[in-house]
């Protein structure tokens, strides 16, 4: 893997900010997802090289936070929280009503690479359940019809409409 070179001097800038290099490890995997839409296995072993770490150290990571793409994901990740509360206030009912909606299962991409669905532990909107992060922004109180309504308004987005 290599970086374009605006993210060399982004890594260089975040290299600097950190006496242990090691530190920089989660702003150099924001870095790479930014640069290639997810961290690859490629990508974690350059950043294992460039923080002198062992892949493995870098995979502990990458694997550990939800906000790391480990494959190619959708242009919309759509990550519903199971958790106790959201489980409680309905997001099975959530999750279920996006897998039909999407004919896709959880984990998985719809064909035309618009959406990808995850079930997540956490999200912690504990007071606003349930709740779907969608890319960067929450949906909270969110119902089927909710959950229904906006994958429409994305999808007339992406056609332009």
């Amino acid at each position: 893997m290599t970086f374009s070179e605006q993210a060399e001097r982004e890594l260089a800038a975040i290299l600097a900010r950190y006496p242990e290099k090691r530190s920089a490890l989660l702003p150099l995997l924001h870095l790479v997802q930014r640069e290639q839409g997810h961290v690859s296995p490629a990508a974690m072993e350059e950043v294992a090289r460039r923080l002198n770490l062992q892949p493995v150290e870098v995979l502990e990571v990458a694997t550990f936070y939800t906000w790391f793409n480990l494959r190619p994901v959708g242009k919309r990740r759509l990550q519903v929280c199971h958790n106790l509360s959201c489980t409680l206030m309905g997001a099975e009912g959530i999750i279920r009503s996006l897998k039909e909606e999407l004919s896709i299962g959880e984990d998985e991409t719809t064909p035309d690479g618009l959406f990808t669905l995850q079930r997540v532990e956490c999200l912690a909107s504990c007071g606003t359940a349930p709740v779907m992060q969608v890319n960067d922004d929450y949906h909270e109180s969110l119902t089927p019809e909710k959950a229904r309504a906006l994958l429409t308004q994305w999808r007339a987005a992406a056609n332009g409409k």
